[in-house]
């Protein structure tokens, strides 16, 4: 089952996908469960049972690709490991077919509604609109709850064969007290089960099921099942509420006629026909991306500063299905570390490199996959050279950004440039696991791009900035190909197989993936239930899925590196195969999801601002427009004799600060007016712009430019500079600045040597936002589900 503490067998078809996806359970299963924000190499050792040379390799891939986060030796989740679950939210439908119900209810009901899937023995959200209350009763998107301790449990086990409900006892007499499950409270004896068979056997005949204060005192709900166009539940639409409001009986009596109500569109919903969304090729977001790597590289003179660097601030690139870079960077763009051309060290030189462990040649890895039968493109073990970095950056321009012939692995390409550290099978399995939620086969509604790359027409192109990707949605499948140079038989050709040679491998990966779903389903212990109970479905079975060439073409992968990929992530229950297509499953959110869902908009522009502050040596501040002021809502100081002193929650007149005019320029034309039509300005110093019409023209030119610099204006000797920060949807929601002394150099100068880093800064918060708020929205802290 789901946060098990004790890791799978790691001796499958592709032993470094299976080790990375046990680290990342762990180190979920120890924020979730242990509350630790970081852990050290050693806990992950323990946890998992891998040795440290392996955990370090491990570590070291993910940090690459933007998954976890390094601090010394502190390792934490980072934000972009949630482009994972959205694949499989995206993938499955649900949160766009069904979200807007489930706000419509709350709105009606006035309780808090989600939406939940089976996963093996447990039940997870996938939809939550949340009711503020004082008194809040919350649980997370990707949260999973025992099956017999919430209302939508017996509407899924209705549906089990004799071999769920056997792996659903052993699980609980693995587990009696429910220690596994983080979000809900253990149990403080255990409990037989016979109350939740009865439970079952009343859901089935009754059509609904509560919740009486199964999960801890004081909470209630009700549940009704959706069913797909089979006949089979797909899912549970839950009502949530808490004694002080209703007991079970009177929120039953309240919520199931709104629900019965609701529930025949919500099926109809699921049935409708589906969007079809464009799957980008690697090498055509490699294309945009290396444009967008290049002008963000002239960025770094000072004379061409302004204008190459607003392209990446104003659109953002989010990084594509084939990509493998730092979290959040505009593809080339040097990571926070790395703006300023220091903190990268040569490959083994990192505290969890090779040299800290050991680590394992290159070769060794060539002879894991060997063994298991090479890949027709397979990885080319090459050692790492003395004057080979492990940049982050330089690893995401040898994977998107290069000149690469169509098909060519990006994964083969950053093992390159990084050398034996970089696990490329690890990188690949996730690549091909993030494709799988570019549904090919269609899914409801309008479907982001893998990892949430922005709402609207920027979700057809996660690889391109907002106007490249307006143009690239309207580019059919055929003309997509043609940018990458081949046709539909190029690239066949080039990958090395014909449609026949595609039809025998599809058949087999469907035989094999059957073999393996039985097994899992015969499986017992809590092992087998991770991805056992398939009679009872499991929630990913909904949309449509994706075929291996898709996936292969997705990716930039060889199909059959693509496969083995597949059957391992089918194998530990992260997907399943159909015919001769594959889905994500529901389990896929127990990799991080959880926990960094909780996180609010300051807890994602934090660490950003720290990697600036680093990189500059200067305080920055995040602020909100805030009526006719800026509020100060974030702030990393630095650390000098003389610096600037703000606390959070400080308010300044916008009209003389450099976020303010940032703020005031990201309004629409009319609210911008207006806003200048109530200002009175003042003159705080000898400096500050006092005129109305003269502070229009300065504030047009920030729109104009995408930065503002205030030189002395709010205080004497205190220059400041600003940038804005977006959401996916690209509207202005906050504005990052430096500040500094007026004596340190220019105004120009501070200009050249600031904005770079200030608007590589904010174009990974922005990237962090798209993900964070891709399927739920985001609020400080927030926590979904009361």
């Amino acid at each position: 089952m789901s946060f098990s503490p004790v890791p799978p067998p790691v001796n499958g078809p592709v032993g470094p996908l299976e080790r990375g996806l046990a680290v990342l359970r762990e180190l979920t299963r120890l924020a979730a469960q242990e509350g630790r924000a970081t852990v050290r190499p050693g806990d992950l050792v323990r946890g998992t049972g891998l040795a440290r040379s392996v955990v370090d390799r491990v570590v070291a891939t993910l940090e690459q690709l933007g998954y976890v986060t390094l601090d010394g030796r502190d390792i934490g989740l980072a934000v972009r490991l949630m482009e994972l679950g959205n694949a499989y939210l995206a993938a499955s439908g649900l949160p766009a077919a069904l979200g807007p119900f489930a706000e419509r209810l709350a709105d009606g009901l006035d309780e808090s509604v989600s939406v939940a899937v089976p996963d093996g023995g447990g039940v997870r959200f996938v939809v939550q609109v949340t009711r503020r209350r004082t008194m809040s009763l919350a649980f997370r998107i990707g949260d999973l709850l025992p099956a017999e301790r919430c209302s939508p449990g017996p509407l899924f086990a209705a549906e089990w064969s004799g071999a769920d409900w056997a792996a659903w006892r052993a699980r609980r007499a693995e587990d009696p007290l429910d220690t596994a499950f983080p979000a809900v409270p253990p149990r403080h004896r255990p409990d037989s089960g016979a109350d939740f068979e009865a439970r079952v056997k009343e859901a089935a005949h009754d059509g609904w099921a509560t919740d009486d204060q199964l999960i801890e005192p004081g909470l209630v709900a009700v549940s009704v099942p959706v069913r797909d166009a089979s006949g089979r539940i797909a899912c549970a639409v839950n009502v949530v509420s808490h004694t002080s409001r209703h007991d079970v009986d009177s929120l039953r009596a309240a919520v199931l006629g709104p629900l019965g109500a609701e529930v025949p569109a919500m099926e109809t919903a699921l049935a409708a026909p589906r969007r079809r969304p464009a799957v980008l090729a690697a090498s055509t977001a490699s294309t945009a991306s290396a444009a967008s790597a290049a002008s963000v590289a002239s960025a770094a003179s000072a004379a061409s500063a302004a204008s190459a660097a607003s392209v990446a601030s104003a659109a953002p690139v989010p990084w594509g299905v084939g990509a493998f870079g730092p979290a959040g960077s505009a593809p080339g763009a040097p990571s926070g570390r790395d703006a300023a051309g220091g903190g990268a060290g040569a490959v083994g030189t990192t505290p969890l490199g090779p040299a800290a462990g050991g680590g394992l040649p290159a070769a060794d890895e060539t002879r894991a996959e060997s063994a298991l039968g090479a890949p027709s493109s397979g990885p080319s073990a090459q050692p790492a050279g003395s004057g080979r970095t492990r940049s982050a950056a330089g690893a995401a321009s040898a994977a998107v950004g290069g000149t690469s012939a169509v098909g060519e692995d990006p994964a083969r390409m950053a093992k390159r440039e990084l050398g034996a550290g970089f696990l490329q099978s690890l990188a690949r399995g996730l690549a091909v696991l993030r494709a799988l939620g570019g549904v090919e086969a269609t899914s409801w509604g309008e479907t982001r791009a893998v990892g949430g790359a922005g709402r609207g027409e920027a979700s057809a192109a996660e690889a391109t900035s907002r106007s490249e990707a307006r143009s690239v949605e309207g580019v059919g499948r055929s003309e997509a190909r043609s940018v990458e140079g081949v046709g539909q038989s190029e690239a066949r050709a080039v990958e090395g197989v014909g449609r026949s040679v595609g039809r025998a491998v599809d058949g087999e990966a469907r035989a094999v993936g059957d073999a393996a779903r039985g097994a899992s389903g015969a499986a017992g212990g809590a092992g087998g239930m991770a991805h056992g109970l398939v009679g009872a479905g499991q929630g990913g079975g909904l949309g449509g899925g994706m075929t291996l060439t898709a996936v292969a073409e997705a990716t930039g992968l060889a199909r059959a590196t693509a496969r083995r990929s597949l059957l391992t992530l089918v194998e530990l229950g992260y997907a399943e195969a159909d015919g001769r297509t594959f889905r994500p499953l529901p389990r896929v959110l127990e990799l991080g999801y959880a926990p960094l869902a909780e996180l609010g908009f300051t807890d994602i522009a934090q660490p950003h601002m720290r990697e600036l502050v680093r990189t500059v040596h200067e305080s920055a501040s995040l602020a909100v427009l805030d009526g006719g002021d800026i509020r100060y809502i974030a702030r990393v100081p630095t650390v000098r004799i003389m610096s600037v002193n703000i606390t959070i929650g400080t308010r300044f007149p916008a009209y003389a600060t450099s976020m303010g005019r940032v703020l005031l320029a990201g309004l629409d034309a009319d609210a911008r007016a207006a806003h200048l039509a109530d200002v009175r300005p003042r003159p705080l110093t000898r400096h500050t712009v006092t005129s109305v019409p003269e502070l229009a023209r300065v504030v047009e030119r920030a729109a104009a430019e995408g930065h503002a610099l205030v030189d002395q204006e709010l205080e004497e000797g205190l220059r400041s500079l600003a940038v804005p920060v977006r959401d996916a949807g690209g509207r202005v929601v906050a504005a990052l600045n430096v500040a500094t002394h007026a004596g340190r150099g220019t105004a120009e100068s501070v200009r050249g040597e600031l904005l770079p880093a200030l608007r590589a800064t904010a174009a990974r918060i922005e990237a962090d936002l798209a993900t964070a708020s891709a399927h739920h929205a985001l609020g400080a802290g927030e926590r979904v589900g009361a």
